[in-house]
Order: C-alpha cells, then structure tokens, then sequence
C-alpha cells in the first residue's frame, strides 16, 4: 500500500521546458466543453487494423439529441506497413464510399478525426505523428501533419470535399461524449490494451500555450510514465521480462503494468515460477505454459468471475492437470496482477484528481479502482461513466464545437476586413494624398484644397555654423515653457538647455489677452532673474500651437482659440505683436522675437540639427501633421522662385472632401459623428492618438452585439464614449504584457467576466486598427519624400524624417508598421527615422539661431 501510494506524486510536466520527463502532456486544443451546434458532421475513427466512418446528427430540439450512422473498413496488412500516401489514399477512398451510400456525396460536411496513436499538436486541425504503434509502420507519415496527409488524399480524388476541423485522440473523444450527456465530467480514460488519460487543465499551468484564463484538454500520453525510472522501486522481475521481450523495451513501462495487452502474459510468468519452484501444478510446465502470448487477458477476467468449471477448462487447454488447490492459487494470482493494475491505474487517477483538486474540481470511479481512489483521495467525490462509442461520437462533437467556433471567427474577421487595407488601397491613398498636395501648393485651387501646405517661411536647416544663446517660448496648453538654449558653432550634438514650466491660471487664459501677455513676459522676466541674466536682450523663438495665418516668419494672425483658452482681443490679431506689446509694458528687457513656429517645424529642425539629411518633421501624437522643405518654384502662394521653404502640410484634414470615403468603415463614421467637429480632420481621426481608442470602442461594441465576445454581454462603461483611451492599445499591444494582464485592462472596463479567449481578440482589434493607422500615415509620408524626390529628378533619395509624438514612441508595433509602409510605397526612398527631443522648444531655438545667421550674413 505505501508503494502504490508514492505514485500520487507523480509529477506534472506542464512547462515549456521538461526534458527530464517522461510525461509529454500533448495540448488537444479543446478549450472549454460548450454545447454543440446542431447539423450534421462526418467523424473518421482510426486506432487500429480496423477503422470506421461516422454520420453523427445532432440536434436541439429543446433538449440534445444525436443520431448515427457508421461502417467499418478493414485496412490490409501491406497498407498498415506499405506507403503512408497509399494508407491515406485507402482510407479517403472508404470515405468517399460510405458518403456514396447515404447519398451525401455532394456536400461539404465538417469533419472529426479520431487518430489514437501518439502526436503532437499545434491546432486543432492539426496533428504531427510522432511514433507508429499497434502494428502500424507506413513509411513517410511520421514528422508529418496527417491531417494534411488527408486533405491530399482526398484532393488528389477530387469527387467529393469535407473541411477537416478537428484531429483528437481516443481519450479525449471518450471526456467529449461523457461530456455531452454530462456537464461535470472532465477527465477520460481509457483502459484496454492500451491505457490514457486526458483531462481539463487550467491554462494557466499550460506554458506550452499561449494564454492564462480558461481552460484546456491535455492528453497525458501516461502510459509511458517510469520511462524515466519513476517506477523502478515498484517494477518486479515479471515486469522487467515482459518489458525486454516487448517491441519496444524501455518504452511504455507503465502501460506495461496496467493494459489489456500485457496482464495475461504477467500472470504466465508468474504462473512458470511458482511451477518451476513446485508451488503449483505439482511443479510441472508445458510446452504452452512456457509459450509467450498463450495466456490472454481474457482468460484473467474468465478466472476472475469465480466459476471453477471454466478456468480448468482454461488451464487444462494449456496443457495442465490443475487440482483444486491449483486453480486457487491461479485465481489468486490472476486477482493479484489485476488488482495491482486497477491500484496502479487509481494511484495515477488520484494524482490527476489531485491535480484538478488543486484547480477545484472533482469526480467518482467504480468497483476497485473506486474503492482504491477513495481510500487515496476520500475528499474527492468520483463519478464515472461508461463511454459509449466515444471515439467516433467525441470526434463529431469536437468538429461540432470547432464548427461554431469557426463561424464565429468567419463573422469577427468579416468585420475587421473593412478595417485591413491591401497595397493596392495604400498606394491609392499615396496617389491621392499627392494630388492634394498639389492643389494645396497652387495658388488657383488652393482654397479648395483639405490639404492647405502653408509657408512657414522657414528657409534654411540648421549647417553647424549657427551659435549663441537663444531664449524659446513653448505655449500650447494651460502650462507653458521658457527655455535658454546655448548654441555653439561647429558643436553638434552638444545643445546646452535650461528650462522652467509656468503654469497659466484659468483667469488668465480666459480673461483679456493683455492680462494673459503680461502673465507669460512676468514669467519670461522671472526666468531670465533665475538664469542670472535679468535685463538680458536675446533673440526668441515663440512656439505657438494654435491655428493661424502666417505671412512672415515673425508674424502669426490668431485664427481661433482652442484648448480651453479664451482670452479676449486676441483672434485676429499677431500674436508677435501682442507679445512684444506687453514686453514693452514690462519695461525691464527687451526681446528680438525672430520667429513663430509649429512644433511639427520644431520637429524637423531638432532633428536637422543632429543629421543634415533630416528635410521632414513628423507628429504622431494626439493629433497628427507633417512639415517638410519644398521647392520654392512650386510654392505659388509665396514670392520668390529661388531656394527652398518649409511647408505645413496640415494633413489631418485629408480626407475632408471625400477623398477617403471607400476607406472609411462605420466605426470611423461613429466616431466622427460624435466628435467636436464632424466632417473636419478626417485623416487624422483615423490616424491619431484622440481617436484610435475610440474606434476600437465601436468595434467590440459591434463584436458583443453580435454575440462574438465577453459572450454577448455589454458593460456600462464599454458604452461610454472615451472610455477606452489610447494607452490601452499601447499596453494591449505590448509583447511583455501577459494576456492576465489585459484582463485586467478589460475589468477596468466593467468586463469583469472577460475569458482569456475574450482578451485574445481584443488584443486583436488593437492590433487591427493600429495597423491600419500606421499603414495610413505610411501611405502619406511616402507621398511626401516621393514628391521630394520627383522634385529633384533622382533616380534615387536618401533623406531622413524627424518623428515626435507620443504613439509613435509608446506604441510597440505602430512604427515598424510604419516604416514598412514608407519601404513598399516609396522602394526609390531610402528614408532613415530618428526621434525628436524636445521639438516644440529646442526646435523654436534653432529655427531662431537659423534665422539670426542668416539674418547676419545678409547684414554683411
């Protein structure tokens, strides 16, 4: 009893890595045992020289019901040890038969394989064949899919078609058919000539598989537990002998000591020795008793039911002449070996009882095995049933649930097809984004143009020459910046800054414009006194980012407030102007206010200072825009025809007269809609942090309405606009981010009840609409260094584009998407990307430092 015991330990081997092993828990792919989609479906049951074909139908009638048709097919001797095609070639032949007979030739109908020999899997509808047994040895199948070995077959016959969706091993199929009739069975066994074991493992143990929420099939493959000496201390000589002279020594050891086809030869030898030692038929053997293979397990179960009559007949076909005291020592024997074998088979249960325990579950067993695995396990409460045909019945049920579940992927990917674009559509929205691009730039369509490439009368990037201290001014929200930026000549790389954030009180920012000019020259004033440099005259770049007109590079006409600020006198004026009015007022320094920039312009010249190929400024942030040097002779809005200018595309709003409808899916129209200004900025909102979140929002609202996830359940805070923010795809998206981990993003939600399953497809649609998101700012940005290209005439480009912005720095994936996009659209661009640092104040400072030597040389 304390030796069987010591086999509940048995341990788990649930990781990646187990080479110490012997227990390969092979992943069926079952997730978890839901109810079956009615119709009808093909099942193939393969385990032996004997194969059958199933027609299961299932219906739901208010209550389960399944129905079946089968045959059996016999499979030649030289096809179990000939070629493998011609073995696959036979059996799609006995399918196409059988569906002949019902008639059912003509339809595509799923199918379930039941294939019982040892594999490995990756899918569901796909099984690698590790190892031949049961007299099975077709060459060319082993290391091989053999559902793909089906599929061809039955395409190389070409008169009938079945989709292929499960591949399962005979033990699962016996949990599945159990399962069918009862919810709370989780484990199946099979105990015959041979023995196994399958059971429903929390995916959270399963290191194998990606995912830790729910639950998963695992097929034990038990029979070869002691492979690796786990059982020595419990194997005895008998067990040793009939492991040499098996066809596979060393193999299968605990197989060996429980199944069908080995305890008839155990009681033989047992039966020899105790002849041999004169303890049983008066020390006599015979040819047959000494014979391996002449006692079968059959003749065990007859001894076993306590009928004198039939086991001498038994031992007397052996050639023997037992007396009474003969046959019950021969009836002890035979209750020995097999009581052993049912202790050593609950012994092993227990541990997977255990095991389930563990994860909370548990069942019920019967006759010895019962009564051993309550003795082991008397907190455990065992049901088991009798499997009836489980492997061709678990088969169908299996494709069942496979079915369903392919039906509900067809109807997720239906929905996010409208959101995948192909390389014909990027290249339409390059060509189109070019057109704009060029309305933008003429001077007679410029008005109607979404894309308004505006001068920004920025000439030059920096060239190493520029030096000296500048101040910049960053103003773009309810703080602000003041910075002193030190420049020395021929120093790259080596910008010296020093800054201080002022905040802007609410009276300010919604009082009069003279009251909020004096609150930022007061801070200006205080910056100057902390850097010791009170009373200082130094020239100022002024980042101001709020939309306006600009007609010189120090001049900038207010259009409109937005952000909040409202303070009055200020729309329609030069924000230049008002700022050194209040300079004036101040009366303690004095300012040179050289230039007014946009932080996509800041962008493009940070960058420009550290490689002198930088010519385009990209913002991928909360919002979305691109700044680039164009050819002064295309720019009609501006004088000169010399040189070149930096222009600012503002790109958001492509799209605002239609030019992106076809791409445009009803999650983007939702979200428009909906916004503080529909029908405006298009592109934008579908590229820009502000609304990436969103659209993922409309697209699980679709997905749940529609059944397809969190099981049809909404939740309150999923129906709120804004909920899902952006950082969520970024941390979604995120390779180190455990699926647990979304989990607890989707609870943040109110999704409490959200399966591993629900956080794999929402990793999904994140991953779909930044994709496209990038894809789309890809398409426009390879508009943009072509056009550069073509205005050049080269045959090639190497040019560098300075990025900013949050998504594009945080999101794990959306610059590689990005910049594959730039390499497909634009292959005659061969464009680098470096981030920006601090574009919107050190960039202010250099276009100013650009500006003064420029200034200086002419005053030369």
């Amino acid at each position: 009893m304390v030796k069987v015991l010591s086999v509940v330990v048995m341990k788990f081997s649930l990781t990646r890595d187990h080479p110490c092993s012997n227990q390969h828990y092979c992943c069926s792919w079952l997730s978890i045992l839901q109810l079956c989609k009615k119709g009808d479906f093909l099942a193939l049951d393969l385990g032996g020289t004997n194969f059958r074909v199933l027609l299961v139908k299932v219906s739901d009638n208010g209550k389960q019901k399944m129905e079946m048709e089968n045959q059996i097919y016999a499979i030649p001797e030289e096809l179990m040890r000939g070629s493998g095609a011609e073995l696959f070639d036979h059996i799609a032949e006995c399918l196409a038969n059988f569906l002949e007979k019902l008639g059912m030739k003509n339809q595509k109908l799923p199918l379930g394989f039941t294939f019982s020999f040892h594999c490995q899997q990756t899918k569901l509808d796909e099984s690698i064949l590790v190892s031949w047994t049961k007299g099975f040895n077709s060459h060319g199948v082993e290391g091989r899919d053999v559902v793909s070995l089906l599929r061809k077959a039955i395409i190389k016959r070409g008169d009938f078609d079945i989709d292929i969706v499960s591949v399962i091993n005979d033990n699962v199929g016996t949990m599945m058919t159990c399962g069918y009739d009862d919810h709370h069975c989780e484990i199946g066994l099979i105990v015959g000539t041979g023995t196994n074991a399958c059971y429903m493992e929390e995916m959270r143990h399963l290191e194998l598989v990606e995912g830790d929420e729910g639950r998963m099939c695992v097929n034990m493959e038990w029979g070869a537990f002691g492979d690796d000496g786990a059982l020595d201390d419990l194997r005895t000589d008998f067990d040793q002998e009939i492991d040499a002279g098996s066809l596979n020594p060393g193999k299968q050891l605990f197989e060996k000591m429980i199944s069908g086809m080995y305890m008839g030869e155990l009681v033989r030898l047992i039966l020899v020795k105790m002849a041999k030692e004169d303890l049983v038929f008066q020390g006599h053997t015979t040819p047959d008793l000494v014979t391996n293979g002449q006692l079968q397990t059959s003749f065990v179960s007859a001894i076993e039911n306590d009928k004198l009559v039939v086991f001498v007949c038994m031992l007397r076909g052996l050639g023997l002449d037992p007396s009474v005291d003969d046959c019950v020592a021969t009836q002890r024997v035979c209750q020995v070996v097999s009581t052993r074998a049912a202790h050593l088979c609950a012994a092993a249960l227990a541990a997977v009882l255990r095991q389930i325990r563990d994860n909370k579950a548990a069942e019920r067993f019967a006759r010895r095995l019962h009564k051993m695995v309550r003795r082991l396990v008397p907190d455990c409460d065992v049901r088991f049933l009798r499997s009836e045909d489980s492997s061709g019945k678990g088969a169908a049920m299996v494709t069942a649930v496979a079915f369903r579940l392919a039906i509900q992927h067809a109807g997720r990917q239906r929905i996010l097809d409208a959101l995948r674009l192909s390389q014909e559509q990027l290249l339409d929205v390059k060509r189109r984004m070019g057109e704009e691009m060029n309305r933008g730039l003429a001077k007679e369509s410029h008005d109607q143009a979404t894309v308004k490439m505006l001068p920004t009368f920025v000439r030059s990037m920096p060239d190493g020459t520029e030096s000296g201290d500048f101040l910049a001014l960053d103003l773009g929200g309810t703080n602000f910046r003041v910075l002193l930026v030190r420049v020395r000549r021929w120093k790259r790389r080596s910008v010296e800054m020093h800054n201080k954030i002022y905040a802007i009180p609410q009276e300010a920012m919604q009082g009069t414009g003279e009251e909020l000019f004096d609150h930022i020259v007061h801070c200006i004033a205080d910056f100057l006194e902390y850097m010791g440099m009170k009373g200082a005259s130094l020239p100022l770049g002024f980042t101001f980012s709020f939309p306006c007109h600009q007609s010189k590079l120090d001049q900038g006409i207010l259009l409109k407030w937005t952000k909040g600020f409202k303070a009055t006198g200020c729309e329609g004026e030069d924000v230049v102007t008002l700022l050194k009015d209040a300079i004036y007022r101040k009366e303690e320094f004095d300012l040179d206010v050289v230039a007014l920039v946009n932080d996509t312009v800041g962008t493009m010249m940070t960058c420009g200072y550290e490689d002198p190929l930088c010519e385009v400024g990209l913002i991928v942030g909360t919002g979305t825009n691109v700044c680039y040097m164009e050819e002064m002779q295309n720019m009609e809005l501006v004088d000169g025809g010399e040189g070149k200018m930096c222009v600012n595309m503002e790109w958001g709003a492509f799209g605002d007269h239609g030019e992106l409808d076809d791409f445009s899916t009803d999650f983007d129209k939702a979200v428009d809609e909906h916004s503080a200004n529909p029908g405006k900025q298009t592109y934008e909102k579908m590229i820009s942090g502000m609304y990436l979140g969103e659209i993922v929002r409309n697209v699980l609202l679709e997905f749940t309405t529609k059944g397809l996830l969190f099981r049809g359940k909404l939740s309150e805070r999923l129906k709120t606009r804004g909920i899902f923010e952006t950082k969520f795809l970024s941390q979604i998206e995120s390779d180190r981010l455990a699926l647990r981990q979304v989990r607890s993003i989707l609870q943040h939600l109110g999704l409490t009840s959200s399966t591993c399953d629900d956080s794999i497809l929402v990793k999904e649609v994140c991953s779909v609409v930044a994709c496209r998101a990038a894809q789309l700012c890809g398409a426009g940005l390879a508009a943009v260094v072509d056009k550069i290209r073509q205005n050049r005439n080269l045959p090639e480009l190497k040019i560098t584009v300075g990025v900013d912005g949050t998504l594009y720095k945080l999101h794990p994936h959306f610059s590689n998407f990005m910049h594959e996009t730039v390499r497909d659209l634009a292959p005659q661009c061969k464009v680098t990307f470096i981030q920006s640092e601090d574009g919107s104040g050190k960039g202010a400072a250099l276009i100013t430092a650009v500006a003064c030597r420029i200034r200086d040389a002419g005053q030369r």
